[in-house]
Formats: C-alpha cells, sequence, structure tokens
C-alpha cells in the first residue's frame, strides 16, 4: 500500500462522499433484502417494543426495544423504528467523534466496512451498543489525560456500563474488562476509577437480575445455564470462524455449503488479524490505545468461554462487533500513521464488495411487505395477536416467513407445538405460501 496525502479540501469531500456512501449503502442493505433485514431475535424485540409496558419476556434487557419504541412516537412503526435505531447510532458516533476529535477518521472507516454496514442495517441491538462503547473509550480517555475527577470518572464509566448492560446482557464482559485493567495497573493513579466502575457494573448485573429477570422469570438461570453445552471440538472451528469473518474488512460472510470461496474470505481475515498483532506489538500504544485493547480482548475471550455454560449463536461478526470495534479502530490509526489517507480505500472497497454481495443476494422487501400486509389484512391478522409454527428455528425457510410477517405485525409468537396448527389464529408456513408468493433471494 503506498503512503498518499490528500490537501485538507479534498480529504474533506472524500470523507463527506464516503458518508454519503455508506448511509446510501445501509438503507440498500435492507430495502434489497427479501425480509428487511430481521432474524427470529429481531422478532421478540419488535414485539417487545410494541407491547411495552406489558414485558414480554427477559431474554434481553429493554433498553434496544424502548429505542425502537421512542420512534414510533414519530409515526413509523416498530420496523421503520429499528432501522432509525441503525441510522442515528452510525451518525451519532461520526458527529461525536469530529466533534471531539476522538479517532474520527478512523471510526469514519469503520463504520464503513461492510461488516459495520450490516450491523447498522440490521434489527438487533448491536448497532445501539456501539454509540455507548465509542463514549466508554472516550470516557477512558478523559480519565487518562486526568480531565476527569476520580469521582467523575467512576461516575461516567458506571453509568455508561450501566447504560450498556440495559442493551445487553454480553456488557458484562465490559464490566470484567474495565475491572481486569484497573487490577493489571494497580501501581497506577487512576486503576482504583476502573477496578471501583468495573464492580459496581457487576453488582448493578447482579440487582438487575434480582429485581427485574427474577421477577419475571424466576428460573432465567437455571433453564439458561447447561454445563458441557458446547464442546471444545465445535467451540474452537467456531471461533476461528468468527474472527477470521470478524477481522476480513471485505466479507464477513462465509458459504456455509463450504467451498474454495471459504479459503479467501478466512484467509484475509487472518492476514487481517496477523498485521494487527505485528503493529500492536511494534509500535507504540496510548494509553488509551492500550485500554481498548485490552477491554476489548477480555472481552472476546469472555464471549467464547461463556459457551461453555449459556447458549448463544456461534460467534461471529455481529455478536463480536461491540467487542471489535476498538480492535479496528487502534489498527486503522496504526495504518493511518503508516499509509497517511490511502487507508480510505479499504473502506470504499469494502462498500464496493458489500453493494455486488447485496445485489447479487438481492431480494424486494416493500413488495413483499406489500403482499404480505395484503394477506393479514384478508385473514384479518394485521392489528391482532397470533401465533406461527415452525417445528425448530433452525428451518430457515419457514422461519423467514414469520421474520417478514412480524415486520408489518410484531404481535407474532412462535410456537412449537404441532397440535397448534389447527386453529385458526395459528399460522404455519404452508397457510402463507398457499395463498401469496413471497419473492426469495436468487442466490444466498
Amino acid at each position: 500500500m503506498i503512503a498518499i496525502k490528500l490537501n485538507s479540501r479534498y480529504e474533506k469531500i472524500l470523507q463527506l462522499f464516503l458518508i454519503i456512501a455508506t448511509y446510501i449503502m445501509i438503507v440498500l442493505r435492507f430495502l434489497l433484502n427479501e425480509k428487511g433485514r430481521v432474524s427470529p431475535d429481531s422478532i421478540r424485540y419488535l414485539r417487545q417494543a410494541n407491547v411495552f409496558p406489558i414485558i414480554d419476556d427477559t431474554i434481553a434487557p429493554l433498553g434496544y426495544p424502548l429505542s425502537i419504541r421512542f420512534f414510533t412516537f414519530f409515526g413509523v412503526d416498530e420496523f421503520w423504528g429499528s432501522k432509525l435505531v441503525g441510522l442515528f447510532a452510525y451518525t451519532f458516533i461520526l458527529v461525536f467523534a469530529y466533534k471531539k476529535k476522538f479517532y474520527f477518521k478512523e471510526l469514519l472507516v469503520v463504520s464503513s466496512l461492510f461488516s459495520f454496514v450490516s450491523i447498522f442495517s440490521f434489527t438487533m441491538s448491536e448497532a445501539f451498543t456501539l454509540p455507548f462503547v465509542i463514549l466508554l473509550f472516550f470516557t477512558a480517555r478523559q480519565i487518562f489525560k486526568n480531565k476527569l475527577t476520580e469521582i467523575q470518572g467512576i461516575f461516567f464509566l458506571t453509568l455508561l456500563l450501566v447504560l450498556l448492560l440495559n442493551i445487553r446482557y454480553s456488557a458484562l464482559f465490559f464490566c470484567l474488562g474495565i475491572l481486569a485493567f484497573g487490577m493489571m495497573n494497580f501501581r497506577k493513579n487512576y486503576w482504583k476509577t476502573f477496578v471501583i466502575s468495573g464492580v459496581l457494573g457487576i453488582g448493578f448485573y447482579g440487582l438487575y437480575k434480582l429485581i427485574f429477570i427474577d421477577y419475571f422469570n424466576e428460573n432465567y438461570i437455571a433453564q439458561s445455564l447447561e454445563i458441557g453445552l458446547k464442546p471444545t471440538s465445535t467451540l474452537i472451528p467456531e471461533l476461528f470462524q468468527g474472527l477470521a469473518t470478524t477481522f476480513d474488512p471485505f466479507v464477513h460472510i462465509a458459504d456455509p455449503n463450504g467451498g474454495i470461496i471459504n479459503y479467501g474470505i478466512y484467509g484475509l481475515g487472518v492476514v487481517t488479524i496477523m498485521a494487527m498483532i505485528f503493529l500492536f506489538v511494534k509500535t507504540k500504544l496510548s494509553e488509551t490505545e492500550r485500554f481498548i485493547l485490552v477491554v476489548s480482548l477480555i472481552c472476546i475471550v469472555c464471549s467464547y468461554f461463556i459457551q461453555y455454560f449459556y447458549w448463544i449463536n456461534p460467534m461471529d461478526y455481529r455478536l463480536l462487533a461491540p467487542f471489535s470495534i476498538g480492535i479496528w479502530i487502534v489498527f486503522l490509526r496504526k495504518l493511518f500513521q503508516i499509509f497517511d489517507d490511502t487507508v480510505y480505500s479499504i473502506a470504499f472497497l469494502s462498500l464496493m464488495t458489500g453493494f455486488i454481495f447485496t445485489w447479487l443476494s438481492k431480494g424486494n422487501y416493500l413488495e413483499n411487505r406489500k403482499t404480505i400486509s395484503e394477506f393479514l389484512e384478508k385473514e384479518k391478522l394485521k392489528d391482532t395477536t397470533f401465533e406461527y409454527y415452525t417445528e425448530t428455528l433452525e428451518n430457515l425457510d419457514e422461519v423467514q416467513v414469520a421474520e417478514l410477517i412480524s415486520t408489518v405485525n410484531p404481535r407474532v409468537y412462535i410456537t412449537f407445538k404441532a397440535a397448534d396448527t389447527v386453529k385458526n389464529n395459528v399460522l404455519t408456513r404452508y397457510k402463507v405460501e398457499s395463498k401469496i408468493r413471497i419473492k426469495k433471494n436468487n442466490y444466498q
């Protein structure tokens, strides 16, 4: 890679063009998806946002559904509200970074990587966590620069951890990471700030479990924890695949059927990881960069080991996004120091790759939304609560129909009881597709 330095005017034009291109790609990413970039978990988020203040379940905290609910007060439904959350998360990150001169160029590039474009376009809580993660890193920098007193540092760090825990329970790993960072630096004057904040964050999670999770589901832990849930022989390959796709700057999704293309996808991710390790070892890290790397790595390690006890989806770019964004920031800072403005080319190449991928696998969400809306209207299910039967959530063809339905009427519950299919208010894939035709991706 050749180092190129643009003058200030041309660089600003380039940055503006990159921002506009990223906004366009975020929107295209869900409009050119047959079901609008939702998943089985999205059904639960959209439903919780719709039925609040009724507490639908405690599998996930209320932070993300409430953010969706907030935008419904402006006249949009829960689906479009979830997309606005992603767009506003992206906007906040850039505006904050620019105003505070906090890794702006790095965040501009990392937010334009196809994997993060996919995050901002997805109806999932990861996008909503990212602004708070950036605020967490910024607060740590203010502590290192002595711009916050010990009490202020503890207050703001703890507040951000509490907010993150109200969005994703995996934010508990940030608490552990901050606690560990403080203990690793016990000889430095700021160590107490991080240790106390980490302890308070963990304490809040314990209190949250007692007064919220246990209140609505006292068997949550017993239902969720299972020793030996996955063997190491399964987890290690999943870890490799997850890290390789997470740190591939261009393609974050491997072909589940295998094939030679996966060698390229995984290979590029491995090369990127090796380049990261080399630069982190060979170059001097600031205190902020060291904090970001230590906390992010501890979070990734915790994400791996929790799988021995708690069921989560295999580690991938989405689950690791709140923990990988910091590593990307530090890596891109080192690249900018070496190659100057040539680094912007990574973002443009990633967007181009993402556009090709999106176009090849394109669907038409708006057309499918219209079709499913007319179906629900005829069945008199558009404004009522009903169920959808599937044998298992792993049956993607069946679940995709429920996902699409939830974008129009989120008050749909999944049932696994075959006997329920005889009921009038229980839909199945056959009941739906025997009356309408949903256009699906030609290539996935």
